[in-house]
C-alpha cells in the first residue's frame, strides 16, 4: 500500500512547554490509525500540527507534497480535514446550511451530489436538515460534524475524540460509520480516549504519552499488549 501522509519528528511547544516531541506517524491510503493516550497526552496538538493549525517543527508529507508552508485552507484542498473534539458547529444555522459550508469551495452540482451522499450515510441529518444545528443531540451533533467535513470530499478524514460524552449505542454507530467509510476510498487518522473501541476499528495504532509515541504496532497486536491493557483497557473498560 502507499503511504498517504507520513509525519516525522514533529514538535509542538507552547511557549516554554513542550506538548508533542518528535513524534512520528504513518497512514497508507485506505488506511485506519488510531492515537490513543491519556488526557493532555499531546493528541490534539499532534493532529492541530498536521492540520496547519498549530506551528510545528518537524516534517509533514501528504500525498507526497510536504506540507510545511501550506495554510489550513490549502491543506482542506488538499484532502485533508479535520473534524475537531468540539466539533466547532454553527449552532443557529441549519444542518443543511452546515453542510453547504463544508463544500464551500466546491460548485453546485458537487455540492448537491455531497449532500445526497451525506444523507444516505447518515439520515437523521436529512430528516433534521431544517433544524438549527445547535438543537441536536450529540450524537447528532458528532454525526452533522463529520457529514460537513465529507462534504469537502477529503482523503483523509482526521477525528478527535469522536466519542466524547455520548451514550454507549451512539458510540457504537460512530465507530461503526468509521469503519465503513474506508469503502468510500476515505483514509482515517482516529485520536482516542475509548481505547478499546479505536483499536477494534483500526489497522495500526500508536499509543502517545506525555506528548511522545511510546508504542505502535497492529491494532490487535496492541490490543493484546499487557501495557496497553493495564493502562487504558484495564478489566470492564468500554
Amino acid at each position: 500500500m502507499t503511504d498517504l501522509l507520513r509525519v516525522s519528528n514533529i514538535s509542538v511547544s507552547y511557549g516554554r512547554v513542550e506538548a508533542v516531541r518528535n513524534a512520528s506517524l504513518t497512514i497508507q491510503k485506505g488506511g485506519i490509525v488510531t492515537v490513543i493516550g491519556a488526557n493532555g497526552a499531546g493528541k490534539t496538538s499532534l493532529l492541530n500540527a498536521i492540520m496547519g493549525v498549530l506551528k510545528s517543527q518537524g516534517d509533514i508529507l501528504f500525498d507526497g507534497r510536504a506540507l510545511g508552508l501550506r495554510l489550513v485552507e490549502e491543506r482542506v484542498s488538499d484532502g485533508l480535514c479535520l473534524v475537531p473534539e468540539r466539533r466547532e458547529l454553527f449552532s443557529s444555522m441549519s444542518v443543511i446550511d452546515n453542510l453547504r459550508l463544508g463544500a464551500y469551495r466546491l460548485g453546485p452540482s458537487a455540492i448537491e451530489g455531497g449532500l445526497r451522499d451525506v444523507y444516505a450515510r447518515f439520515p437523521r441529518l436529512k430528516e433534521r436538515q431544517r433544524q438549527p444545528a445547535g438543537t441536536l443531540s450529540g450524537g447528532e451533533q458528532q454525526m452533522l460534524a463529520m457529514g460537513r467535513a465529507l462534504m469537502a470530499r477529503p482523503q483523509l478524514l482526521m477525528l478527535d475524540e469522536p466519542s466524547l460524552g455520548l451514550a454507549p449505542l451512539i458510540v457504537k454507530e460512530i465507530f461503526r460509520i468509521v469503519a465503513d467509510l474506508r469503502k468510500s476510498g476515505v483514509s482515517i487518522l482516529l485520536i482516542e480516549q475509548n481505547a478499546r473501541a479505536a483499536l477494534q476499528v483500526a489497522d495500526y495504532g500508536y499509543v502517545m504519552e506525555l506528548g511522545e509515541i511510546t508504542m505502535h504496532g497492529p491494532a490487535n497486536e496492541l490490543a493484546g499488549d499487557d501495557r496497553v491493557i493495564a493502562s487504558y483497557l484495564g478489566v470492564g473498560r468500554q
